[in-house]
């Protein structure tokens, strides 16, 4: 599990896909993105957490992430994020 907080912008993203790059978690079945103590989010963050969405996948891996602000429920809903994503209420969740 990683757990945000503050910001994911382009001035932050970048620690984040390093992380998601590594092969401790390219290797996960499932990783978990806590976004509880996220407050905000741009178009540099979205895309870093969907390329690793994908990268899991084709690992046969799987990304789930927990809802954020609203500002963040509402970025992932205007953008149809969230229809291709596992979003749980809260990061034990995917222990069920």
């Amino acid at each position: 599990m990683l757990s945000l907080h503050g910001e994911l912008d382009m001035a932050s993203a970048p620690l984040l896909q390093s992380k998601l790059e590594s092969a401790e978690i390219e290797a996960a079945a499932i990783v978990v993105l806590d976004l509880q103590e996220l407050q905000f989010i741009d178009s540099t963050g979205l895309r870093i957490i969907l390329a690793a969405h994908e990268r899991l996948q084709e690992h046969g891996g799987e990304l789930a992430i927990t809802r954020g602000s609203q500002q963040i429920q509402r970025l992932l809903a205007i953008t149809g994020t969230e229809d291709h994503l596992r979003v749980i209420t809260t990061p034990d969740a995917t222990l069920v």
